[in-house]
């Protein structure tokens, strides 16, 4: 079947979204979270739960820029609570495991009641630091073996961003062919099409959901993508400073470059002009290749259950 194109105007853009989790979607609206799970019994567990985010709560964080930084950050606490439940339902014992939960008991004993708040903030620092290390710093260093070949600092920051397009290609490459996460990009095309469907104004239907793409120009990995891009133009104003200065400068502005990012995605994501569709273009190829799988039916029966549950009354409410 031929599947629709993602870039044809749809009805309705709206600002919900959602992530792939272990036999799973998540779905985050305007008001509400939702995670569905598919159980090993087949049936499909459903949480919604009340958002409750920093925007929601003052203005100040609502603000341009302000607000791409504390979403990157809010949406990985949330999406790493998500990916622990569903991934709940298919626990195996193991002894890696049995040791993950001898430390999970001290972290109990010595923080108690605050432990889940500890350890959800220690896993998404510690993915933050591996994301810069791998994806920031260890691109400037691999480039730095062209400093006695090339004088101008634009061109070697030039350099580093492409190092950091391949090994950011690499990684997600080599993560499609894990036979598990296959099973999550499945998940993630499901999301997708359900999304368009939705956007499309049709009813969610297994049926109805299936004609859409699984490519979706407002997608996570498109973001990711476009950090890539746009830490290339940023880290330019800072010439090619010595080893230790590029590091600093990389963490530092890590923030300065994901604020700008989600501010350009949004643009790009509102407008249906020529020039955002070529902008999108290599972030839906990404997808293609790599992060986004066709679903089946089941599948796309989970995405429907989690997408309805967080559809506000008012259609204006997610607009995006």
């Amino acid at each position: 079947m031929k599947e629709n194109n993602p870039s044809i105007n749809p009805k309705h853009k709206t600002t919900i979204g959602g992530q792939a989790l272990i036999e799973g979607i998540m779905m985050r609206g305007p008001k509400k979270l939702s995670i569905a799970v598919r159980k090993p019994n087949d049936e499909i567990e459903l949480k919604v739960d009340e958002l409750n985010t920093l925007a929601m709560k003052n203005k100040f964080f609502r603000l341009p820029f302000i607000r791409g930084v504390v979403g990157l950050v809010e949406a990985m606490v949330i999406g790493t609570k998500a990916l622990t439940y569903s991934a709940s339902f298919y626990e195996e014992e193991s002894l890696y495991e049995e040791d993950m939960e001898k430390k999970k008991s001290l972290t109990e004993r010595v923080f108690k009641d605050k432990a889940e708040d500890v350890e959800m903030g220690l896993t998404v620092l510690f993915s933050i630091g591996l994301s810069i290390l791998i994806f920031m710093i260890l691109p400037s260093f691999i480039s730095n073996f062209f400093k006695n070949r090339v004088d101008s600092p634009i061109i070697l920051n030039l350099i580093e961003g492409l190092f950091r397009v391949i090994i950011f290609f690499i990684y997600v490459i080599w993560i499609s062919k894990l036979e598990d996460i296959k099973r999550v990009f499945q998940y993630h095309g499901a999301e997708h099409k359900s999304i368009h469907c939705y956007e499309n104004r049709e009813e969610l239907t297994v049926e109805n959901v299936k004609k859409y793409s699984i490519l979706h120009p407002r997608c996570g990995t498109s973001f990711l993508f476009m950090v890539m891009i746009i830490s290339i133009f940023v880290l330019s104003f800072f010439g090619w400073p010595n080893p230790l200065q590029r590091v600093l400068i990389r963490i530092l502005m890590f923030p300065v470059i994901a604020g700008i990012s989600y501010e350009v995605n949004r643009i790009i994501g509102r407008s249906n002009s020529k020039f955002c569709q070529i902008i999108s273009y290599p972030g839906l190829m990404v997808q293609k290749l790599a992060t986004v799988k066709e679903p089946d039916g089941e599948q796309i029966e989970v995405a429907i259950e989690a997408l309805k549950a967080v559809i506000p009354t008012n259609r204006e409410e997610d607009k995006w």
